[in-house]
C-alpha cells in the first residue's frame, strides 16, 4: 500500500469539500479516473471538464467562472496548469 500523494489530497478537496465524488449513469458508478488517459498532457480545464462528467452532468452548460474553482483546487494540488496523466493515479495503489 502507497501513500497519499497530490492527486489523493486533490481528490480529497473535490469530494469530502466540495462534493465532486462522481455520480452514477445507466446504473454504473463514474469516477473522474474513468476518463483519465495512462498518459499524455492533462488540463486543468480537461480535468475539471472530466470530473463534471463523471457527475453525469455536461461540462458545456458551466460558465468559466464556474469552472474556475475546479481548476483552481487541480493547480493548487497538482502545482501547474497542465500535467502527464500518469501524475493523476492514487498513491494509495502504488506497488
Amino acid at each position: 500500500m502507497g501513500r497519499p500523494n497530490a492527486f489523493d489530497g486533490m481528490m480529497h478537496e473535490f469530494c469530502a469539500n466540495l462534493g465532486w465524488c462522481g455520480g452514477v449513469e445507466d446504473r454504473t458508478p463514474l469516477h473522474v479516473s474513468d476518463f483519465i488517459p495512462d498518459t499524455g498532457p492533462v488540463s486543468a480545464d480537461q480535468f475539471a471538464s472530466w470530473l463534471i462528467m463523471a457527475e453525469g452532468l455536461d461540462p458545456d452548460l458551466f460558465s468559466a467562472s464556474e469552472r474556475s474553482q475546479l481548476k483552481t483546487v487541480f493547480v493548487k494540488h497538482m502545482g501547474t496548469d497542465v500535467v502527464d496523466a500518469s501524475k493523476l493515479r492514487s498513491g494509495h495503489h502504488s506497488v
